[in-house]
């Protein structure tokens, strides 16, 4: 869904004129913290299946990276829309370590997925995920919302990766219309 968002707030901020050159204006105190929390994320991802102590304390370490996460978030809460994204980390984050540091999935609104989800849920370690069951706290602050047609992707999403998204395309929007392309004017508009 994140990625979604970016790409989503990208194309509407070249159709509003935007650039990338607010990239270059853009200083975040920390800034070399996300993307290792990304690439830590993704290989806990990988190999907890393929390691089975990784496996067994894959939950904490997930907490970890958002509890890092959340600290690269609020020291850098200026940034427009970055509060935002801090609430919706948040968010999921709560969800998150009140369930042994995975993220609660209703398999009602997952029926939208491709069936394989679902198993895989249920019969094993799926990402961070988990099925929403009885005992499942806070479980509404979970994945439970579907997402299908005409959104082009099949999807699950909580409260958490709405809140978030949205001030990804704040902070996006910001970022983007600072540099605004100028309309070319022609010569000869010019001189009447």
């Amino acid at each position: 869904m994140v990625a979604d968002g970016i790409l989503f707030s990208l194309l509407i901020g070249f159709l509003r004129r935007g650039t990338l050159l607010g990239i270059s204006d853009l200083k975040l105190k920390f800034g070399w913290v996300f993307p290792i929390l990304l690439i830590f994320q993704f290989s806990i991802y990988l190999l907890q299946e393929r390691i089975y102590f990784l496996g067994m304390i894959s939950g904490y370490l997930y907490i970890v990276v958002y509890i890092l996460g959340l600290f690269f978030l609020y020291i850098n809460r200026h940034h427009k829309g970055f509060l935002l994204i801090f609430i919706g980390v948040f968010l999921n984050f709560i969800v998150m370590a009140v369930n042994g540091g995975r993220m609660p999935v209703s398999l009602e609104a997952a029926a939208v997925l491709d069936p394989m989800y679902a198993d895989a849920l249920i019969n094993g370690l799926y990402a961070k995920h988990t099925p929403y069951i009885e005992s499942t706290y806070l479980g509404f602050l979970g994945d439970v919302i579907p997402i299908t047609k005409p959104y082009p992707r099949d999807q699950v999403i909580s409260i958490g990766d709405i809140i978030m998204n949205i001030g990804i395309f704040v902070f996006i929007q910001h970022l983007m219309l600072k540099h605004k392309r100028v309309k070319q004017v022609s010569p000869a508009a010019k001189v009447n």
